[in-house]
């Protein structure tokens, strides 16, 4: 199995002066064993017209990367506001180093892992990644980061662990959107152990060849891309593993809208607008939206036998 990658050139020198880059590939083995959030249907997108290519840069299906404008100002991040393009506002001053997170629960070593610890312990590799949000929208984005499974390896699950439950930082001083009572804060998420394992499930730390901002869920969050966009959940400081599936937000929120799955399915709909076509940001035609977000040779064989409709 291969994903498509290449030399991100960094923000700041793609905006001064673009440079042709050379594609890389990156080899992952096979799997081993077998937030952004989601909320209404979005109003239209300020952007207009189609999206240049990032230095010509692609993702494996030969779709453009989206501009970093873009997706560092078009973000779901409830803890700030609903407001996507408010987030990067509010989100500016938002404090993200010293950060430490903790991984714990049914494991052998348990462990605390700084900032400083994550960046010197796990080599970060570039990967280009679509993004498809259950509302209806996606990204192309090019994350720097590294398989959860390496995180996972060194704490040892136990052979009782059957899932893994991830936590946001909450801090209601930084993030006004805390204070809304409709969600049960901290967010949550949650993996079945294999699906974590699996090796395109990223740990991002980057993207665009730079640190993650705020807005993108700094300084470490959760990729997961062949599922809708709320299960790759920013911002995190801690990671339990677990013998029962633990709740999620949204979840519990809205049980018969957003399922523990939440895996790209362009034949189950949401029960509010259909989930069969997406709208690429920075695009204004609309596009098929494809099985497991086109990642189904990948992950497939992890499903095999559940009905996707009935676990959604």
């Amino acid at each position: 199995m291969k994903i498509r990658s290449s030399e991100i050139t960094p923000e700041h020198v793609y905006l001064a002066r673009p440079s042709r880059r050379a594609f890389l590939k990156l080899a992952l083995a096979a799997a081993g064993g077998a937030g952004l959030v989601a909320c209404a249907p979005p109003a239209a997108p300020t952007l207009v017209g189609p999206t240049p290519a990032a230095d010509g840069q692609t993702d494996e299906l030969g779709d453009a990367v989206n501009r970093f404008e873009d997706i560092v100002n078009y973000n779901n991040y409830y803890e700030f506001t609903t407001d996507k393009a408010g987030v990067a506002g509010l989100a500016a001053g938002f404090t993200t180093d010293p950060w430490t997170v903790e991984v714990s629960g049914l494991v052998n070593k348990p462990k605390t892992f700084g900032l400083e610890d994550i960046r010197q312990a796990f080599t970060s590799e570039e990967r280009i990644f679509r993004l498809r949000c259950v509302e209806a929208w996606s990204m192309v984005i090019p994350w720097n980061g590294f398989s959860l499974s390496e995180i996972l390896n060194q704490v040892e699950p136990t052979s009782d662990a059957r899932f893994v439950k991830f936590t946001t930082v909450s801090r209601p001083e930084e993030m006004p959107g805390l204070s809304n009572p409709l969600y049960p804060w901290p967010y949550t998420e949650g993996l079945r152990l294999d699906e974590a394992m699996h090796p395109l499930t990223t740990v991002a730390t980057g993207l665009y060849g730079r640190d993650l901002l705020p807005q993108s869920g700094a300084p470490i969050r959760l990729v997961v891309p062949w599922k809708y966009g709320f299960k790759s959940i920013k911002s995190i400081v801690k990671i339990e593993l677990t013998a029962e599936q633990p709740a999620t937000l949204w979840n519990t929120v809205g049980p018969s809208e957003y399922g523990f799955y939440s895996n790209v399915n362009p034949e189950v709909d949401h029960p509010r607008w259909s989930q069969a076509s997406e709208r690429r940001i920075g695009e204004i035609s609309r596009r098929a939206t494809l099985k497991f977000n086109g990642y189904e040779t990948d992950v497939a064989d992890l499903y095999a036998g559940l009905d996707l409709a009935a676990n959604y």
